[in-house]
């Protein structure tokens, strides 16, 4: 069952007009993650993924990632879309954040432009910015969106949304 999507507001766009299968576009917002008054990533170079009922998710130049701050995980994914996962972990002095971000190094085709690019969930982190507001981790245990004033609803990720 599609849940009925939330209103628009000024300057919204809703995430029920996003695109199903999902896309990926340059995205020109500063986008900022900071850990432990650590800057972990700083760019304006970032991708991100749209995808109907989700927020959007922002990938980050690795060139744009302090250096030294990641390690390998274990373990890996596949996505539909985008192709097989592997996973990070973000080192920040002697605190480990666990799987904390994820990449595609061989995306699909149509997700090549993520060749090179980490994305993170929020959550763990102290801050996490878009154009300097604090984001809201998307809801669920899975799904690595980032949510702000700028965007309407429901996300997929709350109780009842598996079905979406």
């Amino acid at each position: 069952m599609r849940p009925r999507p939330d209103p628009i507001g000024p300057g919204q766009e809703s995430v029920w007009n996003y695109p199903r299968p999902a896309l990926a576009e340059p995205c020109p917002a500063r986008i900022t993650i900071e850990h432990q008054g650590q800057v972990v990533a700083d760019t304006r170079a970032s991708v991100r993924t749209l995808e109907t009922s989700h927020p959007p998710t922002y990938y980050i130049p690795l060139s744009d990632i302090g250096s030294g701050l990641l390690r390998r995980a274990e373990g890996s994914s596949y996505c539909e879309w985008k192709g097989a996962a592997v996973y990070l972990d973000v080192v920040v002095g002697k605190t480990i954040l666990p799987r904390i971000g994820w990449s595609y190094p061989s995306p699909s085709a149509d997700f090549s432009i993520l060749r090179d690019h980490i994305a993170f969930y929020a959550g763990p982190f102290d801050r996490c910015r878009v154009d300097g507001e604090i984001v809201t981790p998307q809801p669920g245990d899975f799904y690595g969106g980032w949510i702000t004033s700028k965007l309407a609803g429901p996300f997929k990720g709350v109780p009842g949304s598996r079905g979406w």
